[in-house]
């Protein structure tokens, strides 16, 4: 499990740096911040200097603070279609 830390917010751009020699999540890898409860998904958008990423949050950033803990889902956002949605 890939565990990195907030360094930056402005709005809905997070950037999380990881510790020397991991590797940094790949590019539209999710990952997730574990905040009052609540999960908050974010999307790996670019890489920056070595060992630091840009990403995109899904949800609010409110009361998210530097120094926070980012897990790499190691894995793309997943979102469940059902009958609803496909118009079936």
């Amino acid at each position: 499990m890939k565990v990195g830390k907030i360094t930056q917010i402005i709005g809905p751009v997070i950037d999380v740096e990881f510790p020397e020699g991991i590797k940094l999540p790949e590019i539209y890898n999710a990952l997730k911040i574990e905040h009052e409860g609540k999960e908050i998904i974010l999307e790996t958008v670019k890489h920056l200097e070595p060992g630091r990423i840009r990403a995109i949050s899904m949800q609010s950033t409110d009361g998210l603070k530097r120094g926070f803990e980012v897990i790499d889902m190691e894995k793309q956002i997943e979102v469940p279609v059902g009958p609803e949605v496909l118009g079936n």
